[in-house]
């Protein structure tokens, strides 16, 4: 098999995941379709040095997020607008790629919770990744993991009760 055709397989097989990954990062399919290709032309000019291929899937999800946090870091020193400016502008995202029932309450909730947190929630309930791969992409403790994922989780419930208690009234 060349290696053309080793790279096509590795696409087929993950770029869904990346990208909608991506797309709890982003909130923006624009950006969420570039940081996936970002990823991926690492790959192409890198992923020759993972020697064992069984971590490719952590590899990518590292790659990825590596590079949105290394986004996020320049966003942050050079921004260009505000979100709440820029938010009505953004397309919908792909009724295809994400369950719009789900979408229209949990990304929105999710948009709300620490960035720190949101990484791990994503990574754990929307792309069913263990524990173990999470600490690998995030490059922190199992401890840290789940730390992060509890306190995430805790201010999921608190998003979601304010929304509940305001349907209330």
């Amino acid at each position: 098999m060349t290696s053309t055709e080793t790279f096509e397989i590795i696409v087929r097989e993950h770029y869904e995941s990346l990208f909608r990954f991506a797309m709890t990062l982003t909130r923006a399919e624009s950006d969420a379709h570039d940081l996936t290709q970002q990823t991926f032309y690492v790959w192409a000019t890198k992923g020759y040095q993972l020697r064992d291929l069984s971590k490719i899937k952590s590899w990518l999800f590292t790659t990825l997020t590596r590079a949105f946090q290394t986004g996020q870091r320049k966003q942050f020193r050079f921004p260009h607008h505000s979100l709440e400016d820029i938010l009505q502008e953004w397309p919908a995202p792909s009724s295809g790629l994400i369950d719009q029932a789900e979408c229209s309450q949990v990304l929105p909730a999710l948009a709300k919770v620490d960035e720190v947190y949101q990484v791990a929630l994503a990574l754990y309930y929307l792309e069913d990744h263990a524990y173990k791969d999470i600490a690998v992409v995030l490059d922190v403790p199992i401890g840290t993991v789940k730390s992060r994922l509890a306190r995430g989780i805790a201010q999921l419930r608190e998003r979601f009760s304010q929304v509940a208690t305001a349907n209330q009234e």
